[in-house]
């Protein structure tokens, strides 16, 4: 997970509408099922996946009242957190 492409999907939802990035997380999981992908590209787009749905946390964050900044911080003080256990 990249925090800026986080703060930057983050800043989309706030002009647009969650529902975007809910889209195309489907699509790229359905993606995921081509049987011709490489490993690489898999990869890639499990990326793409995990920065999206850690956008849609940090906005489920600021919903609840959390500062923006604050929201971002805490959400990868959290993945830092969980990859060091």
């Amino acid at each position: 997970m990249k925090l800026p492409i986080i703060k930057h999907l983050t800043q989309f939802i706030e002009e647009n509408d969650q529902d975007y990035l809910v889209e195309t997380i489907e699509v790229l999981e359905a993606l995921t099922e081509v049987s011709s992908l490489k490993e690489e590209e898999l990869d890639v787009i499990g990326e793409l996946i995990s920065n999206l749905y850690g956008a849609l946390e940090v906005h489920k964050s600021i919903q609840s009242g959390m500062e923006k900044k604050e929201a971002l911080n805490s959400f990868m003080s959290r993945v830092l957190g969980s990859i060091d256990k």
